[in-house]
């Protein structure tokens, strides 16, 4: 699994010590850009929906994308810009907007949308991001668990392996159950200094840990996780 620590990550000296590490940068907190390009081994450019839609604002589609026009090229890449909470035509829309090529990008599915949507995705694109939005907003809750099983059986159903899938605000899932292949997450940023350790230190516990290879299908109970 390819763990994307979320910035900004400070003091600055913390995130230096983090080298080799993976890292996610937000378009709406893009302060840490430069020294993650040149001390990570990947950069994800997240396109800041999560704080647009916090905040009750609009992504600025256009300069989202002359953000990241210098810096996409492998191994880095963006998530395509989407609406939490959209339509299924109004994320089709925003995806179509994309401008490279799907290599350097992936599109969001989030859970409260239809099975068929995410098939599409799969099958257009090299890497999907799973979100977590409406009765599935909070990641871990038992009805967010059970859509995550409800996902994976029919992703195996439809593709007899699961696609690359992103989890966005996921890396607490690295254990699994789910065979993510890539999540993110703001946890070492957010929380190192309340555990009296260093970024790099609990950024190292996060990394040793990764989910099952394979999915093995699950029964639907609703409300257990």
């Amino acid at each position: 699994m390819h763990h994307y620590h979320g910035t900004p990550i400070t003091p600055r000296a913390q995130l230096v010590r983090m080298a080799g590490r993976m890292f996610c940068v937000s378009y709406a907190a893009p302060q840490d850009l430069a020294t993650c390009l040149r001390i990570g081994q990947s950069v994800m450019l997240d396109n800041g929906g999560f704080s647009v839609f916090t905040r009750g604002a609009v992504l600025d589609i256009p300069g989202f994308y002359a953000w990241i026009e210098p810096h996409l090229a492998h191994p880095h890449w963006a998530v395509v810009p989407d609406k939490i909470g959209g339509t299924v035509e109004e994320q089709r829309a925003m995806v179509a907007t994309w401008p490279h090529r799907k290599e350097y990008g992936a599109p969001v599915w989030h859970l409260g949308l239809p099975l068929e949507y995410l098939f599409d995705l799969c099958n257009d694109w090299p890497r999907v991001c799973i979100g977590s939005s409406g009765e599935f907003w909070q990641v871990g809750s038992a009805a967010w668990c059970g859509r995550m099983d409800e996902t994976f059986n029919a992703l195996v159903r439809q593709f007899g392996r699961v696609p690359w899938l992103h989890g966005l605000r996921m890396l607490g899932q690295s254990a699994g159950p789910w065979p993510l292949a890539s999540a993110d997450s703001t946890n070492v940023g957010r929380n190192f200094k309340d555990g009296n350790v260093c970024a790099e230190c609990m950024a190292q516990s996060i990394d040793s840990i990764n989910p099952p290879t394979l999915w093995t299908e699950r029964p639907i109970q609703e409300g257990l996780c």
